[in-house]
């Protein structure tokens, strides 16, 4: 059997191999959720067109914005693809510690019911 600190490095290691690949591999095209925004703003209509006139009445009223940290998992265009694989890596570590801090925090409540 695996001890723990084996199996979390051998979890990082395909974690990263597979967010690395995942640059590569992902497609350009925006997610339901993005996609959801660009409508709702009224840059892109249900054929994924943008509305002829540039009236977004035509395809829908509101307004959406968000920030993020690293949009498209990325860290701006001057970094490339290089800057999507620090942004992952990076965001696979973030992962890793809320998940361990979530982990010794339920241990710690685990603990307190048993004294």
């Amino acid at each position: 059997m695996m001890d723990n600190k084996t199996f979390l490095i051998v979890g990082l290691i395909i974690a990263i191999v597979i967010g690395v690949l995942a640059v590569f591999l992902a497609s350009g095209d925006p997610d339901g959720l993005e996609s959801t925004a660009l409508m709702v703003s009224g840059q892109k209509d249900l054929t994924g067109a943008a509305p002829e006139d540039g009236n977004p009445e035509a395809v829908g009223t509101g307004t959406f914005a968000y920030e993020s940290p690293m949009p498209d998992y990325s860290l701006g265009e001057s970094m490339g693809a290089a800057g999507g694989l620090v942004a992952i890596v990076v965001g696979i570590f973030l992962t890793l510690l809320v998940v361990l801090g979530a982990t010794w925090l339920v241990g710690m409540a685990g603990r307190k019911t048993k004294s």
